[in-house]
């Protein structure tokens, strides 16, 4: 069985959580990082010495960093729809894997959620955020003309890399800034939205990490 470190407010947590579900993985998750705690214990930073949330343990395995659970995940328990095995079509579905955490991640997280969930609306940059606004249009236009091809980042079936993407988009599509008209990736979040496993793992509320 694995184990899950993290709590379930964390967008990395929530990404790990959903792979599981999607994967049908029997699991526990412990509560760590924010108000529990724990990640500054000597113990954890065993597992990960950076002090930061998920850890992942399966049997002698300990892992950290999220894009790279999931990929582990995928590698050993996913199916062929969802971790392809020719080296070739699963390159082509990384590129996005990796394009979301790198590139969409950091501007949807760092340069708006902060911003405007962890800092009350007097301290905010609005200049900042505006050219934020700005980079974050650019980005979604990019995933919504990559999802005019298909359902998925790989077509019919959800893959590792639509982990990485769609769990970063109940944030983007429920913080309150000006979006861009993207009718495929609103359309593509519907559907994840659809997921029970999405649903339960990812669509969690961040009011509490709300400053007021």
């Amino acid at each position: 069985m694995l184990t899950i470190w993290g709590r379930t407010t964390s967008i990395n947590v929530q990404t790990v959580m959903w792979a599981v579900g999607e994967l049908g993985l029997e699991h526990e998750r412990i509560d760590a990082g924010g108000i529990y705690g724990v990640v500054d214990t000597p113990e954890y930073r065993r597992m990960n010495p950076n002090g930061l949330v998920p850890v992942l343990q399966d049997g002698e395995l300990t892992m950290f960093e999220s894009a790279a659970i999931v990929r582990y995940l995928g590698g050993q328990y996913g199916n062929e729809a969802f971790w392809p095995r020719e080296a070739r079509r699963r390159a082509a579905l990384d590129v996005w894997a990796e394009w979301a955490k790198a590139t969409f991640y950091p501007v949807i997280t760092y340069d708006l959620f902060l911003p405007l969930v962890r800092q009350r609306p007097q301290e905010r940059n609005k200049a900042a955020l505006e050219a934020a606004t700005v980079r974050m249009e650019k980005l979604a236009r990019i995933a919504d003309e990559r999802l005019a091809d298909g359902g998925w980042l790989g077509g019919e079936a959800l893959t590792f890399a639509d982990i990485m993407l769609g769990a970063l988009l109940y944030r983007y599509f429920t913080l309150e800034f000006e979006r861009a008209d993207t009718p495929h990736l609103e359309a593509y979040y519907r559907r994840l939205t659809g997921r029970p496993a999405y649903a339960q793992h990812v669509m969690v509320s961040y009011e509490s990490l709300r400053v007021k």
